[in-house]
C-alpha cells in the first residue's frame, strides 16, 4: 500500500491508537512517553508503547511493541506506521526500530509522525533506512 492510498479514516485510526498507547507508556527514567500504531495487511491496527527498564538498554520501543502485537494477532506485513510523541521535534523511529520495521514493511510503507497537535511529516521506510539489509538478502537467488 503506497502512502497515497491510505485513507483519512485509516490515518485517524492510527493516530487514535498511537495516542492512546502513549498514555500507557512506562517511562519512569526518561519521562519520554511514545506510542506507535501499525496497520497490518488484514486492515487491523496494533498499538504499542515504550517500556523502559532500569538496566538500559533493555527497554522496548513503542514501534517494537506494536510490531509484536501485530505478529501475535497473525499479521504478516505492516502497511503503515504512526509514531506519536511530544516534546517539540517530530518523533521518528530509532535506528533499531527502523531495522525492525524493515522486517515487516515494503520500502514505500508510509511512516507517519504525530504529536498532540497534528500529524507531522510523513516518510517512507526507504527514506528512513536507505540501502538497508533485510530478509530478501538471506534468500539465495
Amino acid at each position: 500500500m503506497a502512502a497515497h492510498t491510505l485513507t483519512e479514516s485509516q490515518q485517524q485510526a492510527l493516530l487514535h491508537a498511537a495516542r492512546a498507547a502513549r498514555l500507557k507508556a512506562y517511562a519512569p527514567y526518561s519521562t519520554f512517553l511514545v506510542g506507535a500504531a501499525v496497520l497490518d495487511d488484514q486492515g487491523n491496527i496494533h498499538a504499542g508503547c515504550n517500556v523502559e527498564n532500569a538496566a538500559y538498554p533493555e527497554g522496548v520501543c513503542a514501534e517494537a511493541g506494536a510490531l509484536s502485537a501485530m505478529v501475535l494477532s497473525g499479521g504478516k506485513r505492516a502497511q503503515a506506521v504512526l509514531v506519536f510523541g511530544t516534546g517539540g521535534a517530530w518523533i521518528t523511529p530509532c535506528g533499531g526500530c527502523r531495522q525492525k520495521l524493515r522486517e515487516f514493511c515494503a520500502p514505500d510503507t508510509p511512516i507517519f509522525t504525530a504529536n498532540e497537535n497534528a500529524l507531522g511529516p510523513r516518510y517512507t521506510l526507504v527514506q528512513l533506512l536507505p540501502d538497508s539489509f533485510g530478509p530478501d538478502h538471506l534468500h539465495s537467488p
